[in-house]
């Protein structure tokens, strides 16, 4: 059955008592109208428990969004959410996804993650294209989808919110990948379900990188919030050779806004449960609210937070990842880039869970605590040490 304000619901209940669904919750198609933003689809999604979000169809059903009962939960930087048509991937030297980036998901890929790079191409096997020049964190969140679905579902007596498209990254002479997007959330709920489909739907052998920019923002992250993950291993962190407490800011604890802030990237090596799972959750306890994010070991192996808490861009991101944070030389280097031959796909499935209330936090907490035990140290020194990925499958064929 369906908890929605305190009782149980089925259909029929429902029905008795509106003459629609969309009275209380449901998903609902607009179009943003105004500024940069003008012309984007969006998917508003309400589960009539107080969690709402968004999904820009045009920039790859990514989340913009995200709130419960009114509390923020969700970032956005002051580039707005731009029309697909203004991004600029290739400006800047490879820097111009900047000028677009904004929202609670950011999905980076399909082919390239991470800093602008120049690598090798001669697998597309065209004599003008011996590299690529790949921009900051790859195209893939700059590409409208083709909208497939989208409404409200009964499942028996549970009633599921969802959408799905299809989001095609293809050049000639390059990459045809595809990122088949479902996003669920069930009505009366508090959790969102995110399951991607990458395919190989070209015939030449292709590379393929990919992670999530998760990206929290005020009331959720603020001073005092917390940063709670099952880590074994602190691998690596970019400001190391400045000095990890050059700016006074650690791993757990989120400062206040701070001028001239330069980011900060960790990386870790993390535990999962018996299912595989990872956990990782970004808690504010004097608010109570909180949003656990769970994510597969074996889908994504590698896990970064980046903290930028520069005054008018303050953020902190959960970023679980298919590679190491040296990025795509590095995992080439290494014999750890996975070549998808024609046809060939992955999978990813991810869940973000509202934390609402002291008791949901706790709970999490101990979750978490159970997996692995995080360093207890504010600047703990990274290991230098990035374990394997990927076996054989990461080798080209």
């Amino acid at each position: 059955m369906t908890t929605l304000y305190g009782k149980k619901q089925n259909a029929a209940s429902l029905a008795e008592r509106a003459g629609s669904l969309t009275q209380f919750g449901g998903v609902r198609l607009v179009t943003f109208g105004d500024g940069v933003e003008r012309g984007i689809r969006v998917l508003e999604f309400r589960t009539g428990s107080g969690l709402t979000f968004s999904v820009l169809v045009d920039r790859a059903m990514d989340i913009s969004d995200l709130a419960h009962n009114g509390r923020a939960m969700g970032w956005h930087s002051p580039t707005g959410f731009r029309h697909p048509g203004l991004h600029e991937p290739e400006g800047e030297q490879g820097l111009g996804w900047t000028r677009s980036f904004s929202g609670f998901l950011s999905t980076c890929g399909l082919d390239h993650i991470l800093g602008p790079e120049e690598v090798p191409a001669e697998n597309y096997n065209y004599p003008r294209k011996a590299t690529v020049k790949q921009s900051l964190h790859g195209r893939i969140s700059g590409i409208p989808a083709r909208l497939t679905g989208y409404g409200e579902t009964w499942n028996g007596d549970r009633c599921v919110l969802w959408a799905e498209g299809v989001i095609i990254q293809a050049a000639v002479f390059g990459e045809v990948l595809q990122l088949h997007r479902r996003i669920e959330a069930d009505l009366g709920g508090n959790e969102i379900r995110l399951t991607d489909r990458v395919v190989n739907a070209g015939f030449a052998v292709t590379p393929h990188m990919f992670f999530y920019h998760i990206n929290m923002g005020y009331p959720l992250v603020d001073e005092g919030s917390r940063y709670l993950a099952p880590i074994k291993d602190v691998s690596w962190a970019s400001h190391e050779s400045g000095g990890l407490e050059k700016q006074g800011v650690g791993y757990r604890r989120c400062p206040s806004p701070i001028n001239g802030f330069s980011e900060q990237v960790w990386e870790y090596d993390m535990g999962a449960d018996a299912k595989g799972h990872t956990p990782v959750a970004v808690v504010n306890d004097a608010l109570g609210i909180g949003m656990l994010i769970e994510t597969q070991k074996s889908q994504l192996p590698c896990s970064y937070q980046w903290q930028n808490f520069q005054s008018g861009h303050y953020v902190m991101a959960v970023e679980p990842s298919t590679h190491h944070a040296k990025g795509n030389l590095f995992a080439r280097g290494r014999d750890e880039m996975i070549w998808l031959k024609a046809g060939e796909q992955r999978t990813y499935d991810t869940r973000f869970m509202v934390l609402d209330g002291a008791a949901d936090i706790k709970k999490a907490e101990q979750q978490i605590a159970a997996i692995a035990r995080q360093p207890d140290t504010d600047y703990p020194k990274p290991s230098g040490k990035f374990v394997p990925l990927h076996g054989a499958a990461g080798k080209k064929p």
